[in-house]
């Protein structure tokens, strides 16, 4: 591994530690381009990158490059969502002399992996305004552990090595506090944690939006350091990658970053891949670059679009469950996605593009293909694309354990994914 690999993937663990919820997402990601809001009657100028937020827990980001009206529209896009569970409003249930908190499931995450991890929580609170309709919303990270999912022993569960069905309602559920004797205030502990960290009242605190999070850092290892452990890196090493690409282009045409979120519950929201924000949003830059709509609707279906989002790479003791011939392994490089049934948005046309530009940069890459006995998973691409149509691939970094508390990249693999992206906005 080069020292610029190593580079790449330790601060990818930084960017995964301070993005613990899909707000601090947007807000690390706000924060490393130096982006400015684009104002309604302002002019884009060339050289500068504008941010449109997607309600809090998306952004797209737009470079205008010089020739910006005839140069060429290309866009990376990523989900800032991942599995994981999120506090139910009114969440203190009391029993047995302990409490817990009321959560619920988002997305399809492994259950068990969430058992016997420090938790911490983050996201957004919402509090009381002088206007009704423009409540304040603070980010809030506690970043210590607050709680833990226990285990049934073994002793109780005789059978939990043949497997066994966690209920979330019952078993996911973690641990809070230990309560005193009938206590009313402890319905009220978590606004009470949310006030005090915040320096809030908890009479101010109106709503909020809290996901629990394994609270251990990332880290390198393997004896050569060959591997990378984190949790999120469906899809934040997407994210990363999209920004650092971005980042450094500097050329003719436009140039997008849409983070997404909800992609985990099916992209299907005002802030999702499904909605029709980011065509909303190119129309607008497009106006005031000076286009008409014949104009604009012609750039957006001459255009290219990378869907990122993380790959199933084979498992080591499960290879069987790979398909024969298409076996995309930690530390082989960015790995392009098929699927006949288009949950995949390439097309040979978008694969060529994307395997020209892997080879002709000399960046590695692979293929994934479903194994046709499996029904496999789907992302951003083919959604978006009934959006926003122009000819698009996914791509993304293999990964194992996807969707568990913990996944596992290799190390080399998020440079192999930033290099892309780059030549992909400069060619």
């Amino acid at each position: 591994m080069t020292f610029e690999e190593k580079r790449c993937a330790e601060e990818l663990v930084d960017f995964i530690e301070a993005a613990t919820s899909p707000y601090h997402a947007v807000e690390q990601s706000n924060k490393s381009l130096c982006a400015v809001p684009m104002e309604e009657n302002e002019k884009v100028a060339a050289g500068q990158i504008y941010s449109f937020p997607l309600y809090h827990t998306g952004m797209v980001f737009v470079v205008i490059g010089e020739n910006a009206a005839q140069g060429p529209l290309r866009i990376a896009c990523a989900h800032t969502d991942f599995p994981c569970l999120r506090v139910k409003p009114n969440p203190v249930l009391r029993e047995h002399g302990y409490g817990k908190l009321n959560v619920e499931v988002y997305g399809g995450l492994i259950r068990s992996t969430w058992l016997d991890r420090p938790l911490s929580l983050a996201g957004a609170v919402a509090l009381r305004g002088v206007d009704p309709f423009a409540p304040t919303l603070r980010l809030v990270d506690f970043r210590r552990p607050l709680m833990i999912v226990p285990n049934l022993a073994i002793h109780m569960n005789r059978k939990v090595n043949e497997g066994v069905e966690l209920k979330p309602q019952k078993d996911l559920l973690p641990l809070f506090f230990q309560n005193g004797d009938g206590d009313e205030d402890d319905t009220k502990k978590l606004l009470v944690l949310l006030a005090e960290e915040l320096g809030v009242s908890a009479e101010d605190i109106l709503s909020y939006d809290l996901n629990a999070y394994p609270y251990e850092c990332g880290c390198l290892l393997g004896c050569d350091d060959a591997f990378l452990s984190a949790p999120r890196l469906d899809n934040l090493s997407s994210v990363k990658a999209c920004m650092d690409a971005i980042r450094e282009w500097n050329g003719e045409g436009i140039r997008v970053v849409a983070l997404f979120d909800n992609e985990e519950v099916g992209s299907r929201t005002k802030q999702g891949a499904g909605s029709t924000a980011l065509a909303i949003l190119l129309e607008r830059v497009c106006y005031k670059l000076g286009l008409d709509r014949e104009e604009y609707l012609r750039k957006v279906m001459e255009g290219f679009c990378l869907s990122v989002d993380v790959a199933h790479a084979l498992h080591p003791n499960a290879p069987e469950k790979a398909d024969p011939t298409n076996q995309p392994v930690l530390g082989g490089g960015t790995v392009l996605k098929v699927a006949a049934n288009q949950s995949y948005a390439g097309d040979p046309e978008a694969f060529a593009v994307v395997a020209g530009l892997c080879e002709g940069a000399g960046i590695p890459y692979q293929v994934f293909t479903n194994h046709s006995d499996a029904a496999g998973g789907a992302t951003l691409g083919s959604i978006l694309s009934t959006q926003v149509p122009m000819r698009t691939m996914d791509i993304g970094a293999p990964i194992l354990g996807m969707h568990s508390a913990r996944e596992t990249m290799g190390a080399r693999d998020q440079f192999a994914l930033t290099q892309l992206l780059m030549s992909f906005f400069s060619a």
